[in-house]
């Protein structure tokens, strides 16, 4: 019988979704749009892509995907980058969601040096652990045989891991203020050439007011 009267207790969670319903629905309105997880769910989206200059916290590359999984953006976005840098030293610096082999070998090809965490677990170094000098058992450990081995050794060092600890303040910041300070949440415009254009504008003012805090500080 309802009472009106909540029920005590935690709320229940709903069900996690693995793949999308037999009852979902089909965008008519974007068909060039794609369904990708989102926060437990599943929606209608692309997939927003930028390469970030630490020392700056400039947008060096961006594009736009319509694929739901990272690791197939890291050509493209070294395309883009390679375009838009004229550095010759140049290191990438992804998280679990980047790393194949293909791409540690792309990166390799294009004079990038990868460093991309094989497991999400790398995320949170402890600090101590972090700043802790290379120890001669890391450098003799797992001499490198392939690029993916070469990176995994660089990794272990001082300098690969400070470099891997910068990750976070790099590009997720950027994305926090498009989201938070300029207040973009989602494209308003329809297909993919459009969408394309409306995050290089999106992008392009972030830049703007980039540079103005730089000139200015």
């Amino acid at each position: 019988e309802a009472t009106g009267k909540k029920i005590p207790g935690p709320k229940p969670k709903p069900p996690e979704l693995k793949s999308p319903q037999e009852t979902d629905q089909v965008n008519l309105t974007d068909e060039e749009s794609r369904i990708m997880p989102h926060r437990g769910g599943f929606e209608q989206c692309y997939n927003g892509q930028i390469a970030v200059c630490h020392d700056s916290r400039l947008i060096a590359a961006q594009h736009v995907s319509q694929k739901p999984n990272d690791v197939q953006e890291v050509e493209e976005m070294l395309k883009n980058w390679k375009t838009n840098s004229t550095a010759s030293d140049r290191t990438l610096v992804a998280d679990a969601g980047y790393f194949s082999r293909g791409n540690v070998v792309a990166c390799e090809a294009d004079g990038v040096t990868p460093l991309i965490s094989q497991s999400s677990k790398k995320h949170n170094v402890p600090l101590r652990e972090r700043l802790a000098p290379s120890t001669k058992e890391e450098a003799e450990e797992d001499q490198p045989q392939c690029p993916v081995e070469s990176m995994k050794a660089y990794l272990k060092t001082e300098e690969g891991r400070q470099l891997y600890a910068a990750r976070k303040a790099t590009a997720e910041p950027v994305f926090g203020i498009i989201k938070q300070a300029m207040g973009f949440r989602q494209f308003l415009t329809r297909g993919l050439e459009a969408v394309e254009s409306e995050w290089a504008l999106v992008c392009t003012a972030y830049n703007i007011k980039r540079l103005l805090v730089l000139n200015t500080g």
